[in-house]
C-alpha cells in the first residue's frame, strides 16, 4: 500500500502540467484509504512542477531495480 512520504510514478500523462508516464512524484496526503493520492512533482533543483490530486489507477509505487530518468519539463 502507498502511504504519505512515499515516491511514486506517474501511469499516463498530465499535458496541462508538462507530466509525462514515468515522472517521480511523492505522496503527501492519502484520501479515503489510498483511492486517491496528492502527489507532489519537483524538478531536480527543488522548483515544484506541481501538486495534484490522483487516483489510484494514475500512479503506482516504485519498484526495485527502476532508475530515474532526467527531462526538461520546460520542454514538454
Amino acid at each position: 500500500m502507498i502511504k504519505e512520504h512515499d515516491r511514486v510514478i506517474l501511469t499516463e500523462a498530465m499535458p496541462q502540467h508538462g507530466l509525462e508516464p514515468g515522472d517521480i512524484g511523492a505522496v503527501v496526503y492519502v484520501h479515503g484509504d489510498g483511492k486517491a493520492y496528492e502527489v507532489e512533482f519537483v524538478t531536480l533543483d527543488g522548483e515544484t512542477a506541481a501538486v495534484l490530486e490522483l487516483e489510484s489507477r494514475q500512479v503506482r509505487p516504485i519498484g526495485p531495480h527502476e532508475i530515474p530518468h532526467a527531462r526538461n519539463l520546460r520542454a514538454a
